[in-house]
């Protein structure tokens, strides 16, 4: 803000509001610091968060000037894979099934090797490998156990659910 002296005539630079409007680099609410001087950040929260940070390994995985799909490969692979599972499915439920698990599995290999995978980031690096590969596992588990005709079978698995039902 510029003030114009009534006896010289002359400019007065006052607080600048370019520099330091709405709470900017310029605007200290300090009495003794120079109006030029670097602002020292604060280590408080902002009271209004002003936007969400991306997840480590959120960016692009492909060039900018690459076509949409190509840029989020990871996530297609991984959908892919899904839908294939899930058609395959309407035939053959087990394989079709170990097919979806695998994928979700895949996810999870993806997101811990590649280090941009777009939108297959949804937070933490960690917490997507964990999330990915128990869920992948999870399915795989599940697939192999069905019924008819199991091809895993847990011992103790039908003492804890004739126990839990009885």
């Amino acid at each position: 803000m510029r003030t114009v002296s009534a006896e010289t005539g002359t400019e007065k630079a006052g607080r600048a509001e370019g520099a330091g409007g709405a709470g900017g680099a310029g605007e200290s609410g300090q009495a003794g610091e120079a109006a030029g001087a670097p602002r020292r950040p604060s280590r408080r929260f902002p009271l209004i968060t002003r936007d969400t940070a991306r997840p480590e390994g959120g960016g692009r995985a492909a060039p900018g000037d690459a076509p949409a799909p190509a840029r989020q490969w990871p996530l297609l692979c991984v959908l892919i894979g899904t839908a294939a599972g899930l058609l395959v499915t309407l035939g053959h439920f087990r394989a079709g099934l170990l097919t979806v698990g695998l994928s979700v599995f895949a996810g999870a290999v993806l997101r811990w090797a590649v280090p941009s995978v777009g939108m297959l980031a949804v937070r933490s690096r960690f917490t997507d490998v964990v999330t990915y590969g128990v869920l992948g596992t999870a399915i795989v588990l599940l697939a192999l156990m069905a019924q008819p005709a199991p091809v895993l079978e847990i011992p103790f698995l039908e003492d804890v659910v004739h126990f839990t039902i009885r």
